[in-house]
Formats: C-alpha cells, structure tokens, sequence
C-alpha cells in the first residue's frame, strides 16, 4: 500500500484552516447595532482613522442593518474625498436639533474616532503637508456636542478617542464636552518620533519645528528618538532619549484586573499622537495610564510647563445613568487591512501579523490592545442591549 505524502498532507491542511476559519465566520450569525460613526479626518478611500473600528465590527459580525455590513468607505458622518480635489462634507453640522434628536433615537451608540479635519495644505498638491494652514473642515462642532449630550441622556454608550476636542474644536463646545463627561484636556498632544533628526524624518511638522525653534534661538539639537509635546498655545518641548528620557516610547500601563478583564497586556508601547487629559476620578474610572518614563532631566522639563509623566490612556464611566469611554489617543488609527476580519479566530494568529524587532509597531498595537479592549467594550453593551429587549 502507498504511503501518503506527507508534503501534500501539510498542504491540505494548510488550506483548511483558513477556510475552515472564513466558512465559520460566515455562519456566524450577524447582530444589528446601530452607530453613529463620526469621523473629520478621512483624507483617502482607506478611511484609515476608523479603520480598526470597522475591522472589529465586520470580525465580530455587527451589522447597521439586519444584513448590511459596515462600509468603511461610506458609513460615517464627516469628510468624504473625492478625485480631482474634490470632497463632500456629510457631517452632522447638516442636522437640525429635531433630526439630531431622532439619531439619537434610531443610534444604540455614538463613537467620534477623528474630530481634526482636514487642511488646506493637506488637500491640495499645492500645500506643504508639514506646514500649517487654514481649516477646510474639523473639530467638535455644536451638533455633535449635542448629539454625545443627547445620548447620554438616554443612557447610550458613547466612545471617543484624540481628536475630539483638542485644536481645532472651539473652546464653547469643548468645554460642553468636558461638562458633559466630567474630564479636561490640559491644552497638551504629543507625539514619539524614533528619530528627532529632521535630515532623516520629514514627518516632524515644519510649525512645530519652527515653534521650538523660535523659543530656543533658532536651535533644534535633536537627532535621537524621542517625544514632541505640543501646547494648543503653540509651545513646544521636546524630550529626547538619554537626555530626558530612559525609554523613549510612551507606555501604555494597565492595572491587572482591567486587563485580565479586557485582555490587555499590562505594558505596551505607544507610537503615535496622544493628549493629556485630566478626569474626575469621583465619575471616571482609568483602566489604563500613559507612562513618560523621563529621567531628572526629563522631569524637570515637564514639571516646567506643568505637564504630568503619568496621565489616562484609557477612562470610562459605567453607570445605570450613561456609558462613556475616552481614548487618549489615535487609537482606533492603525494601519490594518479589512482582509484579516473575514476570518474566525484569527487573533490566535496574530503573531503572524507583529513585527516584533520594531517596537513602534502600530499593528502590534491593534492586535494586542484595541482590538481586544473594543471587542469586550462592544460584547458586554450588546449583551445589555439583547437583555432589555
């Protein structure tokens, strides 16, 4: 009797997983929760800024409809882009109180990914992308305020993550939002740069550059990695690895019973923008803090500009009165495609998709701390959804 062969065996298997895994959440059954998806900062068809959420929504199966998926292109209030510089603005500016008032209604929650909006410079080819020009659409608007205020009313989740209320939103909103969920933003973003060399990464915006330049005698010493601090006063200072900081990177730290909870890890790297909030924690729980790990140097720069080394990455309320959640950070912006959530199962994969030698790995960052966190964040309300039905 022949053998099998055992290369062609591998291969068989091989092939069914996948399958098996993409057959498995195709008979997943769907389950219909209506979101309010805002999002101001959508400068291609990727729609990169609510990306992840719209991965974790087609993974687990939510739906707008009883059969209709999220589309990543399309299902969202903000910034629509079109070719040849051209551009739709679909946001909920559009809206009168009364129809506002029936979103509210006709939404289970609301979740703001991106309020920043978008540049002139940005837009148009031009416009020099690292420097500072007029608004051509963004921040908090009055309907949007009102949108979050009236769903808290009628006890709805509510996510919101950096930008929501940083510049270029309006102090009068701002400050709605800020009553409304018992937090302030302390005028601070940041952002970690694995190079501060500006011959090597054109990433660092020219304005901040310029800003630090103009306060410090025309001198930018930096050519290591490090954190960029930005005031909405438009002050600037830069803690750089070594000479103010022990660990460049920002960390993301969770206490054990959140992340035993959420299946967060206790510590990951953070690499991309984040504010500096400060929250009542009488209303507000941290489930995660942001960690500045600066050195005396360090800390004597941020104790100059009143700037804390440890703050929320992470704050919620889970009250009978209202539910709310606050990122402090891009988080639901990673560069993930929407090919992996049509598969079951596959976060038992994910070592396939992190690149471990690089330790500003925003993928890494969806797959071990946003997708988890926001799949818990969405199972429990949905559960509490179907048991009041």
């Amino acid at each position: 009797m022949k053998k099998p062969n055992t290369g062609v065996i591998i291969l068989i298997v091989l092939a069914a997983i996948p399958l098996t895994m993409w057959l498995t959440w195709l008979l997943t059954p769907k389950k219909k929760l209506v979101i309010a998806i805002v999002d101001k900062t959508v400068l291609n068809k990727t729609g990169q800024e609510h990306g992840s959420l719209t991965w974790v929504l087609n993974q687990q199966r939510y739906t707008k409809t009883k059969t209709a998926a999220y589309n990543i292109s399309n299902d969202y209030y903000g910034f629509f882009p079109g070719a040849n510089e051209k551009f739709k603005l679909k946001g909920l500016e559009r809206f009168s109180d009364t129809q506002l008032d029936q979103l509210s209604q006709d939404a289970d929650m609301a979740y703001i990914t991106d309020a920043y909006g978008i540049y002139k410079n940005e837009w148009y080819s031009k416009g020099d992308i690292n420097d500072r020009s007029g608004m051509l659409y963004g921040g908090l608007s009055r309907q949007d305020a009102e949108l979050l205020a009236k769903m808290k009313a009628r006890h709805k989740l509510v996510i919101t993550e950096f930008n929501t209320i940083g510049s270029p939103s309006g102090h009068t909103n701002r400050e709605k939002f800020e009553q409304l969920f018992s937090l302030r933003w302390t005028g601070w973003v940041g952002r970690y740069f694995a190079t501060l060399d500006t011959a090597i990464d054109k990433e660092i915006p020219q304005w901040l550059i310029n800003n630090y330049k103009r306060s410090h005698n025309g001198s930018w010493p930096f050519t290591k990695a490090g954190i960029a601090l930005v005031s909405e006063n438009d002050e600037v200072t830069v803690l750089e690895e070594g000479t103010h900081l022990n660990y460049a990177l920002p960390v993301v730290t969770t206490e054990k019973k959140y992340a035993d909870k959420y299946n967060l890890p206790e510590s990951i790297n953070y690499s991309f923008w984040f504010d500096i909030m400060n929250t009542d924690t009488a209303v507000n729980n941290i489930v995660s803090r942001f960690n500045i790990k600066a050195n005396a140097n360090g800390l004597k720069e941020l104790s100059r500009f009143h700037i804390p080394a440890v703050f929320p990455a992470v704050q919620t309320h889970q009250g009978s009165d209202y539910k709310f959640w606050y990122f402090s950070a891009d988080f639901a912006d990673n560069p993930v495609t929407l090919t992996s959530s049509y598969f079951k199962g596959i976060e038992k994969f994910k070592f396939l998709f992190l690149n471990r030698l690089d330790r500003t790995d925003r993928k890494g960052f969806f797959w071990r701390f946003y997708r988890p966190l926001l799949t818990t964040i969405l199972k429990d309300y949905y559960s509490e959804l179907k048991s009041k039905e």
